[in-house]
């Protein structure tokens, strides 16, 4: 950890920090401009080591000989993405005491690539571990990984909530999330490809270097707007957040949101805790994965987050989270069809184009919803309390797949997940009436 600078002050906020020089609300401006860019390389870098631990390790693991009910274990060191919000206050309060290598780094650019540099090493390191001989060294390594990404996610979040204005947040969240499923093409896709030819080391080496473009984006682009001044204390910087959270709705609208946070992505998160070794039990190699499902997820992905921003933008983030949840919820019956059917590469194809343009729509959505659930003045800590709690079921109810699997098998574990996908449907009229489009 670096030394803390607590009275560093953020940068005077100007036009071009904000990139608003135009700042166009309609036209093929309002898509395509510098801010929208800034969300596709954020999106990259943010997304990359959380696939590397959700698909590569995964494949490294059983590929080592490593227990598939150890492999469901491994989803508990993801816990920082649980606990961000506990260290989220000292990012919304102190700036890291980097060189300055002629700028002024500012909060959210300190932090992001101090972040950076650390999640590169880290991924790079874990190739020359034998998980089979050395787990607990690998669940080090994985969870340290899953400290550094985590904090990561959360000033990233902060940069673009302040980056972007209100009505920017569902395109931006839809381009930043689309990236961050592209980003899963690397792990998932790449990096199986690669592990059927070269050696581990190689491959986690090579995985890491993808970190690069997000490290080089965070050395040019500049210091967001700041929304009034930053916390004068740590203890403000704790107690505020929370405060007036609590504070717009009183406890039950709190709650409300809270388990609305919780219940949304559970089912599609738990369908898709042990994808990879799901193919592999049906008979996929490798490489079969790499080039089939994962290249069909991808296109999938680029057109559901195309047409997600889009629709956002035009529906507005209430009808969209109604739209693109019942999207999300149908996919997940293709993998029960699936698991039903077994080994087919045009089956495989197909089921994984839907879950990834459906989860793409989703994700947009309740990611443009947890945004502009933020005060600005507390970006960073409130996103990572929202987004901490949205990543829940995928560490601790991802965690016991393995032994549902084992138990039910993979066909009626599926259909379980649907089952799970339903009481976060049922708060949407609580959440986000339709009647109110935006």
């Amino acid at each position: 950890m670096p030394e803390l600078n607590p009275d560093a002050s953020a940068s005077t906020p100007t036009a071009s920090a904000r990139g608003d020089t135009p700042h166009p609300h309609s036209g093929w401006q309002a898509y395509f401009n510098r801010r929208m860019l800034i969300c596709v390389f954020l999106g990259f870098t943010s997304g990359l080591p959380l696939f590397v631990l959700l698909s590569l390790v995964q494949a490294w693991l059983r590929s080592d000989g490593v227990d598939l009910k150890a492999i469901g274990l491994f989803a508990l060191i993801q816990f920082p993405y649980t606990w961000k919000f506990l260290w989220a206050p000292l990012m919304d309060r102190f700036v890291p005491a980097l060189p300055s290598w002629g700028r002024t780094w500012g909060r959210r650019r300190g932090w992001m690539v101090l972040t950076q540099i650390l999640t590169m090493f880290t991924i790079a390191a874990m190739g020359f571990i034998s998980p089979h001989q050395a787990i607990w060294t690998a669940a080090l390594f994985a969870v340290l990984l899953a400290f550094f990404s985590a904090s990561q996610d959360t000033v990233i979040d902060a940069y673009r909530r302040e980056l972007l204005d209100d009505r920017e947040q569902g395109l931006g969240t839809a381009v930043h999330v689309n990236a961050y499923k592209v980003a899963g093409l690397v792990p998932g896709s790449l990096s199986l490809i690669l592990a059927d030819h070269v050696s581990w080391p190689t491959v986690f080496i090579v995985t890491a270097a993808f970190m690069l473009p997000g490290i080089i984006t965070t050395l040019i682009i500049d210091e967001p707007a700041t929304y009034g001044a930053p916390p004068r204390n740590l203890k403000q910087a704790v107690v505020l957040p929370f405060r007036e959270f609590i504070a717009r709705d009183g406890w039950r609208g709190a709650l409300l949101v809270l388990a609305f946070i919780f219940l949304y992505k559970l089912g599609d998160s738990m369908a898709t805790s042990l994808a990879t070794s799901f193919y592999l039990d049906l008979g996929f190699t490798k490489t079969e994965i790499g080039l089939i499902a994962k290249s069909a997820g991808f296109w999938a992905s680029i057109v559901g987050g195309i047409a997600g921003g889009v629709w956002l933008m035009k529906i507005g983030i209430s009808r969209g989270l109604w739209v693109f949840g019942f999207a999300q919820w149908a996919s997940i019956f293709g993998f029960a069809w699936l698991a039903y059917h077994g080994r087919s590469n045009l089956g495989l194809a197909g089921v994984i184009a839907l879950e990834a343009f459906a989860a793409g729509l989703g994700t947009a959505a309740f990611t443009a919803y947890i945004a502009n659930a933020t005060d600005p003045r507390y970006t960073a800590t409130q996103f990572a309390l929202f987004t901490s709690l949205a990543s829940v079921p995928r560490t601790f109810a991802n965690a016991g797949a393995g032994y549902v699997v084992k138990w039910v098998g993979w066909p009626e574990f599926f259909l379980m997940c649907a089952f799970l996908a339903i009481p976060g449907i049922l708060l949407l009229p609580r959440i986000a009436p339709w009647s109110r489009s935006r």
